[in-house]
């Protein structure tokens, strides 16, 4: 028989990940349940290193400490432990419900932990193990993937169906004594359809030819099918499957293909390239608006460009050096800049030699000269500053806060700190965020809220090197220096209005370039980057306004003379307000009256 002592029975659950209380021992049934418990935190360890989902940066850093703390049971210790536990198994589940409850606690910052918290037990205290436990933190239940209501179909045709004998006011046919009123809302049928992404219709005009003089007679195409034989919609769809959903010419001409309706490659960049030609005011007027933003955002990624591959880019020489350009560079890169303003948010991309920096600057180009400086946020990248333009820049906490989870498992408490430090601030930004908050009240919420956390965190940083408590070479050492060397920047959100925490927005936006790179692997021409850059902007920027890319687009050919008028009314967020609301036909049912 093995005697389980208190110290015994706590070196196994804290190894399981759990936090014990001595009152639990003093209950004899509890003695196979521990163990049973204790098994199921290691083997729970390796649940969190193996799955895919939940949360990465604390799942790493709690599996480091299940590691350390098995390593102090010894050999024996843990065979005992699997033996032991795996015969209980069955009676914790049993006697679970009776003696306890195993809550799970928001794991987004500090991790998976398991409590047992019975309600009746009494301690040496006097107090019942649920006033001594801590209340778990009770987190919002997650979106589920129901079935989608009729409101979901906003892009579908909708038909209105009347009656075909009844009507209101009329006596009704059931009860034959009462009169029918219509009712406010409809009953809902949804019918889904599929079909080729660019559907074709072949109209055969019949044609008639005189007998005597031979002149030939064809009948007209029905009114709206236009002279054109790809007409607006066609480039839209192009443009979204191409630059918006990364499907690369030659795979839709084999879906095409397969469908029976061809459709080259070629055609498709003919499509796109004139399309583009019509709808460049619009990119234009969308950089001069980016330019006003109250914050920007930018950073790059690398991109090819056949035509410029192994060839460099001349540099403009100083004043003191020679008037001969000399080169420099031969890197390719698409810069992605997100600008907010007034709660609208336009997204840019360039392609070509220039970094992020340099693409911002010619952003700012446009700015006016009344505005002052905007926000900037980036990371710490010198690159992504923008020449001979002032701003207030801001950098990105996300990048910091990815080198202490790089070295979670090597220093696991240390890292958790800093984590779950950042973890507050971020709560306290998603609050100001649910709560609809002004500039104002988001600065002054979190000067009063993150602010002493901040302020913690900084000194705790300070204490690891003054007290030698981490070596500055180890990767610990270089996570805190990175954080100390941009400390006023990645704290600019306790000292000015507006500031964002992250460049989380400018990362997402840059996902639509590599999601080309990785389909289409390159651009061939510099013209053809452009093209790609300008549907990029276009359609990101409806995804972050919450239009419909496709219908935008296709308004914009479809209006191209007032387009080109004022093109500031065409933007994704206001282009609605130009339309005429089109009201759904009437469609009468041909059912006879029973």
């Amino acid at each position: 028989m093995i005697a389980h002592s208190w110290s015994h029975h706590h070196r196994l659950l804290v190894a399981a990940g759990l936090r014990p209380r001595r009152s639990l021992f003093d209950h004899d049934k509890f003695s196979a349940p521990v163990l049973g418990l204790a098994l199921l935190g290691v083997i729970g360890r390796d649940w969190l290193l193996l799955s895919p989902s939940g949360c990465g940066d604390a799942r790493s850093v709690h599996a480091a400490r299940y590691e350390q703390a098995l390593d102090g049971l010894g050999a024996v210790n843990r065979q005992l432990l699997v033996c032991f536990g795996i015969a209980c198994a069955v009676r914790v589940t049993l006697q679970l419900n009776s003696h306890g409850r195993v809550a799970l606690q928001d794991c987004d910052q500090v991790g998976y932990r398991l409590h047992l918290a019975p309600s009746t037990e009494q301690d040496g205290g006097g107090k019942s193990e649920a006033e001594n436990a801590s209340p778990p933190t009770e987190s919002a239940p997650l979106p589920g993937h129901g079935r989608n209501g009729a409101e979901a179909y906003r892009g579908a045709r909708k038909v209105k169906i009347e009656h075909s004998w009844l009507q209101s006011g009329n006596r009704c046919p059931g009860c034959e004594k009462g009169k029918l009123y219509g009712l406010s809302t409809p009953a809902v049928l949804i019918r889904v359809v599929g079909q080729a992404p660019l559907a074709a219709t072949v109209y055969e005009l019949a044609k008639l030819r005189c007998n005597l003089c031979g002149e030939v007679f064809t009948a007209e195409a029905p009114a709206g099918v236009g002279t054109e034989k790809y007409d607006a919609t066609a480039a839209s769809m192009i443009a979204v499957l191409k630059y918006g959903s990364g499907l690369p010419f030659h795979r839709l001409e084999g879906l095409q293909e397969n469908m029976e309706i061809p459709l080259p490659a070629s055609t498709q960049w003919e499509i796109v390239s004139q399309t583009a030609e019509k709808i460049e005011l619009i990119y234009q007027e969308l950089i001069q608006q980016a330019a006003q933003g109250e914050v920007l955002h930018n950073d790059d990624t690398t991109m090819k460009i056949l035509n410029l591959m192994g060839t460099s880019r001349p540099r403009q020489p100083s004043a003191d050096e020679e008037a001969e350009p000399k080169l420099e560079g031969t890197g390719i890169f698409t810069s992605g800049i997100v600008s907010t303003r007034g709660g609208e948010k336009i997204a840019l991309f360039f392609t070509g030699r220039k970094h992020a920096g340099e693409n911002l600057a010619t952003v700012l180009a446009h700015r006016a000269q009344e505005l002052g400086p905007p926000i900037q946020m980036c990371d710490a990248l010198s690159r992504n500053l923008p020449p001979e333009f002032q701003s207030v820049v801001a950098n990105c906490i996300a990048h910091g806060r990815r080198k202490f989870v790089e070295v979670a498992a090597k220093f696991p408490e240390d890292c958790l700190y800093v984590l779950e430090t950042l973890g507050e601030v971020y709560r306290h930004d998603a609050f100001c965020r649910e709560q609809g908050m002004s500039p104002e009240q988001r600065l002054a919420y979190h000067q009063s809220q993150s602010g002493p956390r901040m302020q913690a965190l900084e000194e705790w940083f300070r204490e690891q090197f003054a007290e030698r408590k981490v070596e500055p070479n180890s990767g610990l050492g270089q996570a805190i220096t990175y954080m100390q060397n941009h400390w006023a920047k990645l704290t600019l959100f306790l000292r000015q209005q507006g500031a964002p925490l992250d460049n989380n927005v400018c990362e997402r936006a840059l996902k639509k370039a590599i999601l080309h790179r990785k389909n289409a692997l390159f651009y061939k021409t510099q013209n053809g980057a452009h093209v790609g850059d300008l549907f990029m902007s276009l359609i990101y920027t409806c995804q972050l306004c919450g239009a419909n890319a496709f219908q935008y687009l296709t308004e914009l050919q479809q209006h191209g003379e007032s387009v080109a008028c004022s093109p500031q009314q065409w933007m994704p967020w206001n282009y609605r307000d130009q339309l005429t609301p089109e009201p759904a036909q009437p469609y009468t049912t041909t059912h006879p009256r029973p």
